[in-house]
């Protein structure tokens, strides 16, 4: 029977099996001022012998093992993600420094149980690991433990604000874990050996607080970082920081190269780039495809400018905030959202934006793909949950069911079948919500005969000309909050429908959370994991 500690969903009952809330030395005098946000891993230990390699890309001539994923295949083509434009260290590459006897103040605490990574790989069967911050605290713990105390405790001097474990090199013996701060500073931390590395140190590259980190699917160095002025930036975790001045066009002072430029055309840049249209790409001199197109290793070059450094791209792609943003499962598209309310759709591999779709009102919050890349949802400051469809260009349905702003979606893969689809949301309303939803029922937005279809004009790149055969449906009207005559120009912009032209889903199971401030929610087989401001809770399926 449902109480507070568990729900009735359709396939089973959930219950509360564990909760993680450390009690924080410093709680009294650290307010909480980032969200909590929950990464995970599943590691076999027992089979930590399979991956001799430490989770480094086989070359062409070793044969993978049966049980090893499939790795997304990539376009044969020159760019950020290709091969070729990652020049390696040597095999097993380690971070730096060791937590325990560092001189850094940038580290200042490290907890751990005593022997608890010899443990940790004498366990049999599958173990998930769940990630997690909390004030200056970063804390790593076992699912369904029911031990009282973390694997680890690390405490910094600066916020952690967000963080991501490398899924391709994760074991027992090993995790690669990235820590973004609120001071831009990165850390390269593996957990389980108590050793780290600092990138865009001091904010060196970027001094704006990170929003979201995620890792390349399948690759072992390189991950994505969001930063609160707008920009994502291409990071390799083995790279030294180098010295770079990406371009702006928000304030137009520099071009390409940081040599200051004239007034006249710093206003002309600022007025000549459209966020709703484009993205701005700084390639570093040692980007494996430089701005004359040719490759990095050429003659002529001097082999300063030959060494290659962090970042590896730039891209600028709001005059807001970046928010979060999401792999395609395929790898070759990014979805981003931002303060200014808009989604876009960004081609990885191109370094191009292929469309922007606007909220109905305010900024979007949180953002997740589907499984099989057909759908991408959002929450937002409208209380709304929206879901697109990057393929047919076109919002597909929204869902109704929270009282206050979107904090947390994400998809529910076991329960996505390519016909219907399951994931979960959270709120500052306190609520958990799962929806389900089916592709067919949504095939078509109401009253579609009342608008004209057209193509859009961005069609070498659309999404909808690559995937689909049906026209783009583009409504019409865009919202108060994001009218501009700059936007009415774009080919690439989507406004956001009206109500009752969009399909509307009701949630299947709403569930109150009595709690502190909900801020994230992941699934894992059989478990629901929803984070607090002060930690995390984890809701097992009872079968």
């Amino acid at each position: 029977m449902e109480n507070e500690a568990t729900f009735v969903a359709p396939e089973g009952v959930y219950s509360l099996t564990d909760e993680h809330k450390p009690a924080l030395a410093q709680a009294n005098s650290t307010p909480l001022l980032y969200p909590t946000r929950v990464s995970a891993t599943l590691i076999s230990p027992a089979a930590k012998d399979a991956k001799k390699d430490d989770g480094h890309s086989l070359s062409s001539s070793d044969t993978p093992d049966e049980n090893d994923p499939p790795t997304p295949s990539l376009p044969e083509q020159q760019s950020i993600f290709s091969p070729t434009a990652r020049p390696r260290k040597k095999a097993g590459a380690r971070p730096k420094h060791n937590m325990r006897t560092t001189s850094s103040t940038f580290v200042t605490r490290i907890q751990t149980g005593e022997g608890w990574s010899k443990t940790l790989q004498s366990k049999q069967g599958d173990l998930t690991l769940l990630c997690y911050n909390v004030a200056k605290t970063f804390l790593l713990v076992e699912a369904g433990s029911k031990a009282k105390e973390p694997l680890a405790r690390i405490v910094f001097s600066a916020y952690p604000t967000c963080h991501d474990i490398n899924q391709s090199t994760a074991s027992g013996e090993h995790l690669d874990v990235i820590i973004g701060f609120n001071t831009g500073d990165l850390v390269w931390l593996d957990p389980i050996t108590s050793r780290y590395a600092r990138l865009n140190k001091q904010g060196c590259i970027s001094n704006s607080p990170c929003t979201a980190i995620r890792w390349v699917p399948a690759s072992t160095t390189l991950f994505l970082v969001s930063h609160a002025d707008g920009t994502i930036v291409v990071y390799d975790k083995e790279r030294d920081d180098g010295s770079f001045s990406p371009q702006d066009p928000n304030s137009g002072q520099s071009d390409i190269n940081g040599t200051p430029i004239s007034e006249e055309a710093a206003t002309q840049l600022q007025r000549d780039w459209d966020p709703t249209d484009n993205i701005f790409v700084t390639m570093p001199p040692w980007h494996p495809v430089t701005t004359n197109g040719t490759n990095l290793n050429v003659p002529g070059k001097s082999d300063k400018e030959k060494v290659v450094k962090n970042p590896v791209s730039h891209w600028r792609i709001s005059r807001k905030a970046v928010v979060d943003f999401v792999f395609s499962p395929d790898v070759k598209y990014v979805a981003a959202i931002s303060e200014d309310g808009c989604l876009r759709i960004i081609d990885a591999l191109a370094e191009q934006l292929v469309d922007c779709y606007a909220s109905y009102f305010g900024a979007l919050t949180s953002v997740a793909w589907s499984p099989d890349g057909r759908f991408v949802v959002t929450g937002g400051q409208d209380d709304l949950i929206t879901i697109f469809s990057p393929w047919e260009q076109r919002v597909v349905a929204r869902c109704q069911g929270h009282s206050s702003f979107v904090s947390g979606v994400a998809f529910d893969d076991l329960r996505c079948d390519g016909r219907t689809y399951r994931f979960g949301s959270v709120g500052e309303d306190n609520k958990l919500i799962l929806w389900d939803f089916s592709s067919g029922a949504l095939h078509r937005p109401k009253f579609q005969a009342t608008h004209h279809q057209r193509m859009s004009m961005s069609s070498t790149i659309s999404l909808a000309f690559r995937g689909s055969k049906s026209a783009s449906y583009l409504p019409s009207g865009i919202p108060p909050n994001l009218q501009s005559s700059e936007l009415t120009h774009s080919p690439r912009y989507h406004p956001a429908p009206s109500r009752n032209e969009i399909a509307i889903v009701q949630p299947v199971l709403v569930k109150p959370i009595d709690c502190d401030l909900l801020t994230d929610v992941t699934f894992l087989p059989r478990v629901v994991i929803t984070a607090t401001k002060t930690g995390i809770s984890n809701y097992g399926l009872d079968l």
